[in-house]
């Protein structure tokens, strides 16, 4: 099995099948998992358990969008969906669709998955679950510029 194939299994059997058992089939026993939003993560179970909560939370969907292989390395463009159905993080269930982008890095060692780097869009998560207020939200006294982050209009 290749390197892709064993990411594919990472989140079209694990993820989106919901089988987290498999879980130690494709990760190493050492698995550390890295994503500034999440808890830091070690072996197979702590990977699964992060997945977990966002299966029960949101009712996950990862699709995947683009695979690159690079050998080592595993470099996936997905899209996360689903609907708000469950607490998260203190944040009570909505019931509010969420869609949003994210990169993974995943380095293979031996045929498993050794590492995993995530970044994904949380500003626009927490948006859409309207914990924060989207663009259209700001105050008066903010100017929106294209390309850009809200900048104050006001010196201080």
């Amino acid at each position: 099995m290749s390197n892709v194939d064993v990411v594919r299994r990472f989140y079209e059997e694990m993820n989106n099948g919901r089988k987290l058992d498999i879980a130690s089939e494709i990760m190493t026993p050492d698995h550390q998992y890295h994503d500034p939003n999440s808890p830091a993560a070690v072996g197979p179970d702590s990977m699964a358990e992060i997945v977990r909560v966002y299966q029960t939370s949101v009712d996950g969907h990862w699709g995947i969008q683009e695979i690159i292989d690079a050998g080592d390395y595993v470099t996936v463009r997905w899209i996360g969906t689903g609907t708000h159905i469950g607490e998260i993080n203190g944040i009570q269930p909505s019931g509010r669709k969420v869609e949003v982008d994210a990169i993974s890095i995943h380095r293979m060692q031996d045929g498993k998955i050794a590492e995993n780097w995530t970044v994904w869009d949380t500003l626009r998560f927490l948006r859409q679950l309207g914990v924060i207020p989207d663009v259209a939200g700001a105050a008066a006294d903010e100017v929106s510029i294209e390309g850009s982050a809200t900048v104050p209009t006001r010196a201080g």
